[in-house]
């Protein structure tokens, strides 16, 4: 078993950044995988950003140029910085991670960008 923990979340104005943590604990040495994802109103659930154990990383195309994934092995953390967020941001954000082709899912945290 996974558990996942976020923080960070919060509002912003467009433009500004918020800075998203997410700490797992329980058999973590298993997790090849973490990433974050995000699900506005009446929309899917869709993937922001993943890496490996190994730090190999991938986004969405609406995070590239502005979001910055990284994982501290040591501390089973893995970390969203995003930038230059906009209103299209605005969503629950989720902390996922994969162990031995097991999906775990953190309770979410809410960002919000409004002027």
């Amino acid at each position: 078993q996974v558990r996942l923990v976020e923080s960070g979340g919060g509002s912003v104005q467009p433009g500004g950044s918020l800075r998203l943590s997410c700490a797992a604990s329980g058999r973590v040495l298993t997790i090849n995988t973490m990433g974050w994802y995000r699900q506005a109103p009446g929309r899917e659930r869709e993937v922001v950003a993943t890496i490996t154990r190994i730090g190999r990383t991938n986004y969405a195309e609406s995070s590239k140029g502005r979001f910055t994934i990284s994982l501290d092995n040591v501390k089973s953390t893995v970390s969203l910085q995003m930038n230059n967020l906009n209103t299209e941001d605005t969503a629950a954000y989720y902390c996922n991670a994969i162990s031995r082709s097991t999906q775990y899912w953190g309770q979410g945290t809410q960002v919000t960008v409004s002027a």
